[in-house]
């Protein structure tokens, strides 16, 4: 089913594979709630519905399209729905903003049904597929420095080197050592070791702790929160949210196309400008994104973590499966995961590590092309600054044309890329990001 010996894999690095990215992202069952927490949104009902998303994309993308991706509710997102949608409207509440994101999950599956999807990422020009893969390494692992301390916030450079007398900082460090010494010695499943043993130390300094217990039953307080489409577009209509559900639409596509194609990329699973299987990949993210909001949390997303999944072997699948089982398993596992996910220390290694494997497809631009080079560059530059990959591939299809127009070329471009350059114009001038 999963054509294991086709791909050059196994069961056991399949598994060691999905655990690696399961440890990476699981961060978002913690992080999701506390910020769909400010809309209003129950703490439980966002754990349970963020897991619930989880499972059912990731488990469409192992079963039907056997890519080792990861799909759960993406950050940025949560933040634009919390803080700008219900934030900034007084009269919207969650629910209203929910049925945008219902809407918005519904178009979201009948783009994916038809060939347009598939379209657009062979419409994608090479350049900036690759400028996508270094510019996700480039953001993850500034994520893993920023989070952990090693990068903090400097108020006249933004950022600078933070104090590595810090606990998470001296543990990351030791966690990234681990870990490159085992990936030099070519150990498989080095990231995933070299979290255990980060762990490990973690609990035995008391920087890892189990105060809340293990083990609690999940619930969905408030049930089924939007399911019928024609309430819910009625809801968009009445309260005009036509923006609403075109930014959300609009990001999430690129979000998501652009990390399936850089992880697809450094999995070795491109067929010359395509991806196979794309539009069962795609319909993925559409249907949990869809089933996601009826629950109770943001969109989702294909996860840039799963890179470190394809770091550590996986190729298949069966890596999502295992993902996909690990999240049921958190479902009951609450004060666990949340232990766990709250010291990122153990994590960040593999970001960092997997960040600069991602950044190696910097080699393949066509640097001595300016029309080619400088759109791939402000995506790789614009992504861990604006902290977005989005407005990184925005940035990158806005200057593309422009570039191979300035220099005659302009019958080069794919109309599809006029299209979007135009709408991302639109999105980053006039619409919240």
């Amino acid at each position: 089913m999963f054509k294991l010996k086709e791909n050059q894999t196994n069961v056991k690095t399949e598994v060691l594979a999905g655990i690696t990215t399961f440890l990476t992202m699981v961060y978002i069952v913690v992080v999701n709630p506390i910020i769909l927490a400010d809309a209003g949104v129950p703490f439980d009902q966002v754990f349970t519905a963020t897991i619930i998303a989880a499972i059912i994309g990731t488990l469409w993308m192992g079963l039907f399209a056997n890519y080792p991706i990861a799909i759960a509710p993406g950050m940025g997102l949560n933040a634009y729905f919390a803080y700008s949608v219900v934030g900034t409207h007084g009269n919207i509440d969650y629910v209203t903003a929910f049925s945008a994101v219902f809407i918005a999950g519904i178009i979201f599956i009948i783009l994916s049904l038809t060939p347009f999807r598939e379209k657009l990422i062979t419409a994608i020009p090479e350049n900036l597929k690759l400028g996508i893969t270094a510019g996700i390494g480039l953001f993850i692992a500034f994520i893993g420095l920023r989070l952990t301390g090693i990068i903090t916030a400097h108020p006249t450079n933004l950022v600078t080197l933070g104090d590595l007398r810090e606990p998470s900082a001296y543990l990351t460090i030791f966690g990234l050592a681990v870990t490159l010494v085992l990936m030099t010695f070519r150990v498989h499943g080095a990231l995933f070791f070299g979290m255990i043993a980060t762990g490990l130390v973690a609990y035995f300094t008391g920087q890892l702790s189990f105060e809340q217990g293990l083990v609690a039953w999940p619930g969905l307080p408030e049930g089924i929160i939007v399911w019928n489409p024609v309430e819910a577009l009625g809801d968009v209509i009445t309260h005009g949210l036509y923006a609403v559900v075109f930014s959300f639409l609009l990001v999430t596509i690129f979000d998501t196309t652009g990390t399936m194609i850089g992880v697809a990329q450094q999995a070795g699973l491109m067929k010359g400008n395509t991806m196979p299987r794309a539009r069962q990949a795609l319909l993925s993210d559409s249907i949990a994104a869809t089933a996601g909001a009826a629950f109770g949390t943001s969109p989702t997303s294909a996860y840039i973590e799963s890179s470190a999944g394809v770091a550590a072997g996986g190729r298949t699948g069966l890596t999502s499966v295992t993902v996909a089982g690990l999240f049921l398993l958190s479902a009951f596992f609450g004060p666990l995961v949340s232990a766990v996910s709250g010291l990122s220390a153990i994590t960040a290694p593999a970001l960092i590590i997997v960040g600069s494997l991602m950044m190696g497809s910097i080699s393949a631009i066509k640097w001595n092309e300016l029309d080619e080079a400088f759109p791939a560059f402000l995506i790789i530059l614009s992504m861990p600054l604006t902290s977005s990959i989005a407005t990184g591939i925005a940035i990158g299809f806005i200057s593309y044309p422009l570039m191979k127009v300035a220099k005659g070329k302009w019958r080069e471009v794919h109309p599809l890329v006029y299209l979007f350059a135009v709408l991302f114009f639109y999105q980053l001038v006039f619409l919240p990001h």
